[in-house]
């Protein structure tokens, strides 16, 4: 086995196995910390020398590559939105739209060419180009709004920090338990076995996010009937 594949499988695993401790651990808490900085690291990693496989080794590249961007472009995004290091400036976060945009725009262009192709077989890849090519459009509106309202502070920058990290996780769970189920043991290769960690991911996700739109709507409730009680 090459190096580099063998580089990229280790830092994909540290990545999960560090992404799900983080998912559950108690956030804000140390293990949450320490377990989130392994995994932006290690999925850092993962996502740089997977798409230098696929780019060089011509690997799928056309699903490859822009699932590697993209899943960088998130954990960075994700992490400076909470820790921004020192320097970070307005025109980082411009690029940084701009990788998301060009992700988006080239996700949906390779979708249309693959439901137009004459081979009948490639018509399904309209699916996973259309989800990722939605993410990429959506963060970079997402990011597009914050540059203009100059930040996000309370649980919009909570909820920036949330689903970044988790779908850069569920990008990275996928294509372990999904796209390399041939690596499992045969009694193992059960789709819906295998989909079980892609699942928990997404429904972790969404009950964060229903976490935080609470927490918010709460907090806006006590404002409203602040003056009230006054």
């Amino acid at each position: 086995m090459r190096v580099d594949l063998a580089v990229h499988i280790l830092a994909g695993a540290v990545g999960i196995s560090s992404g799900f401790v983080a998912l559950y651990a108690a956030k804000g808490a140390t293990v949450h910390r320490k377990s989130g900085m392994v995994f932006v690291y290690a999925i850092l990693v993962m996502a740089v020398l997977g798409g230098g496989i696929a780019a060089i080794r011509g690997v799928a590249p056309q699903a490859n590559v822009p699932a590697a961007v993209l899943t960088a472009y998130l954990v960075i995004t994700a992490l400076v939105t909470v820790r921004p290091p020192a320097g970070w400036s307005r025109r980082a976060d411009i690029a940084l739209m701009l990788v998301a945009l060009s992700v988006g725009l080239t996700d949906f262009g390779f979708g249309i060419s693959a439901v137009t192709s004459t081979d009948a077989k490639l018509h399904w890849l309209l699916i996973p180009f259309s989800i990722f090519g939605t993410v990429g459009l959506l963060a970079s509106a997402g990011d597009l709004r914050m540059i203009r309202s100059g930040g996000l502070r309370g649980t919009s920058r909570i909820a920036r920090h949330l689903w970044r990290m988790c779908f850069a996780l569920f990008i990275a769970t996928a294509s372990f338990f999904l796209g390399q189920a041939k690596v499992f043991p045969k009694p193992m290769r059960i789709p819906g076995l295998l989909a079980l960690p892609v699942l928990a991911v997404l429904v972790t996700m969404f009950y964060w996010l229903w976490r935080v739109r609470i927490k918010r709507s709460s907090r806006g409730l006590v404002r409203l009937r602040t003056p009230e009680l006054a």
